[in-house]
């Protein structure tokens, strides 16, 4: 026979004091989500009755999860922060809140305080010239109203061809592939960059132990990470994910959605190149963005989630 204790008054009791509720210093809400953590814990550990061994296992596991800072990885893997997404989308299909570019995922690799330029930029700072193939983005940010939103901000970042991202990946320099465009008076912004490359977890890191477990792959397509933001208008996250790539629609971190393909065209063409001011193969991607209007000012804002910033 299972014996079931949690929901018992002296164990609810008990949780409460462990949460801090018997006392009047620290965050109400705090202890209000700590006590919820704790009696759904209890309750996983009973109805499904986790050993001993399996508890410190996992205990052992959030260590070395810590230890390798792929908990932000682990939450993408897992589907929280698509969760998250589905279900903004569902609060704003609530108050009537439609249309615009679909946000997505952000992913754990951003850094902060990337250069900033007008209307265009290059992104890659010549590393992998003779490796990589040059990439033209350009597109164009609108209002709901499909009106061009001039000094418009298109912060934008993505891998490498090893699929490594600068900061993270010591050996790149600062903010490679890394960069903040002001969209000019049509609402345009234009970057010269190179391919990208999708990536996987780490083989022997703590996220792809558990997708092990789970009979999962840890591959993203190649994609590039958007934060747009304009006065008046609601911030958005999102990336585009790059067709005609293996894993476009198998992405591990569930970013790929509708009206998040990025076409990418390849011309080999010596003319085009040369207009280009290029040699050889390069690529050309056109993607636009749509904001909504933001209904409040702190929509304008995006989340406050501790994210890197290179250091001076």
């Amino acid at each position: 026979m299972i014996v079931k204790i949690s929901h018992s008054p002296e164990i609810q009791q008990f949780f409460k004091e462990a949460s801090g509720f018997n006392n009047d210093d620290g965050s109400s809400r705090m202890k209000t989500v700590t006590n919820r953590i704790l009696v759904d814990a209890a309750k996983i550990i009973e109805d499904l009755e986790i050993s001993q061994d399996e508890f410190w296992k996992a205990v052992d596991y959030l260590n070395r999860l810590g230890g390798r800072n792929e908990a932000g990885l682990l939450v993408a893997g897992l589907g929280l922060e698509h969760f998250l997404d589905l279900l903004e989308d569902a609060k704003d299909a609530q108050i009537g809140l439609t249309g615009g570019t679909p946000r997505t995922i952000e992913g754990p690799l951003y850094v902060s305080g990337a250069p900033i330029a007008e209307g265009e930029v290059r992104m890659d700072d010549g590393s992998e010239e003779g490796v990589a193939t040059t990439m033209f983005l350009q597109g164009r940010v609108t209002g709901p109203d499909g009106k061009p939103l001039a000094g418009a901000t298109v912060d934008l970042w993505h891998a490498n061809t090893q699929g490594n991202y600068s900061y993270f990946d010591k050996s790149q320099s600062d903010y490679n592939l890394r960069r903040r465009i002001v969209t000019d008076e049509s609402g345009c912004y234009r970057a010269r960059s190179i391919v990208p490359s999708g990536y996987g977890c780490s083989p022997d890191g703590p996220t792809q132990e558990v997708l092990d477990t789970l009979g999962r792959h840890g591959q993203r397509p190649a994609h590039i990470h958007f934060f747009i933001s304009a006065p008046g208008h609601r911030h958005l996250t999102t990336q585009i994910n790059l067709a005609g790539d293996k894993y476009l629609w198998d992405d591990f971190a569930y970013a790929t959605r509708d009206g998040l393909v990025g076409d990418i065209h390849f011309n080999d063409e010596p003319e085009a190149a040369q207009a280009r001011g290029v040699q050889g193969r390069f690529a050309e991607v056109e993607f636009d963005f749509q904001l909504q209007k933001a209904p409040a000012l702190e929509a304008e804002q995006r989340s406050n989630r501790p994210r890197a910033l290179q250091e001076a």
